[in-house]
């Protein structure tokens, strides 16, 4: 796979777009088939860099699965994890992909053991687990740091307990709900995250035998049971994505029909802004299409936990409101380093001032190609955007980045109309 991405426009995006499923649901389900000897079946599994790196860690313990393919862009995936015989997960790989740290939960709760490389990926701020090792210390455990691993142990088991986060944490309230479902007693989880992806993993481990309730609200009470069970489930579309996908209707005044489930469910706080700015919004069969007004009016966002305007979203918002006829705000409340595509947005002709974790985007007439470097995730396709809708030729650079998060992202956006091409 190689790492840049040309693009030529402006173009305007008309088509359709399949959602896959969310990456940001699927790393969780992946670990959670540590929870039990019987197989785990998954579908709709997105095949991304970050679901290759999290079953090479999983198979790195020991664990075994088969893919097979629905689309070109979405899989199914069987796990079976009967035959573990490592608790180590390696600096290695866990430096790819800061969800490897999910694994914690899972091993602990089921063989008492886990040692973890501190985790890496995208440099968008500290993200410190130490919330996750705090409610592993609150179930029983004990933790020790260690030559840059985590050493985890629980000899006599877990055992509930009531938790409450300082702040919400997804991938905490993830990893302390999948070691709360084989542990002995009843564990209830306050100012827990409420995001559609920790509501597809409390679903899923439903279905494998856990005993969960009060997911989707900010207390969930987890019972243990002795042992989950075989199960099937389908990953949750993926709300970044989408939201992703519309943005590029919004940025090129296109239209573009999003098929994969009630995105007005998954993108409340969103689709709300973005009427606001001027994109319109109507349900059509299993999605939504969205239609640009003409014009991109000038908003003002604050990220925020789920239900409020995703973080995940900021970037790529900001790139469409670079055009905004007017000045617009975005205030980011989750990640304090999460502005680093603003200088790469500059080098197309954005004009963006930085105050802390304040930007202030003033609209511009046109953005103008360039060569510009993808510096995370997210980052990557707010860089995307701004080259389909900016005059002349962008090259990305590093967009691996890119790779971890979407798939088909040259298929999906040529289907649309875009001028795309990986560089070899």
């Amino acid at each position: 796979m190689t790492d840049k991405i040309e693009i030529v426009g402006p173009q305007k995006v008309e088509g359709i777009v399949h959602i896959s499923g969310a990456k940001n649901a699927v790393l969780p389900l992946l670990a959670a088939s540590l929870l039990s000897d019987d197989s785990l079946l998954l579908k709709n599994v997105p095949p991304l860099v970050d679901v290759q790196t999290m079953l090479s860690l999983l198979e790195e313990l020991g664990a075994s699965f088969r893919i097979d393919n629905e689309r070109v862009d979405s899989q199914k995936i069987s796990l079976k994890t009967d035959s573990i015989n490592n608790f180590t997960a390696p600096y290695e790989i866990v430096k790819k992909m800061r969800a490897s740290i999910l694994i914690l939960g899972p091993l602990l709760a089921k063989f008492g053991i886990c040692t973890v490389s501190l985790p890496g990926g995208c440099a968008i701020g500290v993200r410190p687990i130490d919330l996750h090792l705090k409610g592993m210390e609150a179930l029983g455990a004990t933790i020790e740091l260690k030559d840059g691993y985590v050493h985890a142990s629980a000899p006599n088991g877990l055992k509930g307990a009531e938790i409450e986060f300082p702040i919400v944490t997804v991938t905490g309230t993830e990893n302390i709900m999948m070691a709360a479902v084989l542990a002995s007693g009843t564990t209830i989880l306050k100012n827990a995250a409420k995001e559609p992806e920790v509501i597809d993993l409390a679903e899923c481990l439903n279905k494998m035998g856990a005993n969960i309730f009060g997911h989707g609200t900010d207390t969930i009470t987890i019972k243990g049971v002795s042992r989950l069970h075989h199960a099937e489930h389908c990953v949750v579309p993926d709300r970044i994505e989408a939201g992703t996908y519309a943005l590029a209707a919004g940025i090129t005044h296109g239209k573009i029909d999003l098929i994969g489930g009630n995105l007005r469910q998954l993108l409340p706080s969103f689709i709300e802004k973005m009427e606001e700015a001027g994109l319109l919004f109507t349900d059509i069969e299993n999605g939504i299409r969205v239609e640009s007004s003409g014009t991109i009016a000038p908003i003002d966002i604050e990220t925020e936990p789920y239900p409020g305007f995703p973080t995940d979203l900021q970037a790529q918002t900001m790139a469409m409101l670079c055009l905004a006829n007017g000045v617009s705000n975005i205030s980011e409340n989750i990640w304090e380093n999460r502005f680093m595509h603003v200088a790469e947005l500059g080098r197309m002709g954005a004009n963006i001032e930085i105050h802390n974790a304040h930007a202030k985007i003033i609209g511009v007439k046109k953005l103008t190609g360039a060569q510009v470097m993808a510096t995370d995730l997210r980052a990557s396709f707010s860089l995307v955007l701004a080259a389909i809708a900016a005059n002349g030729k962008t090259v990305i650079d590093r967009v691996y980045h890119l790779d971890r998060g979407y798939s088909c992202v040259k298929e999906k956006l040529a289907d649309c109309g875009v001028l795309i091409n990986r560089l070899k």
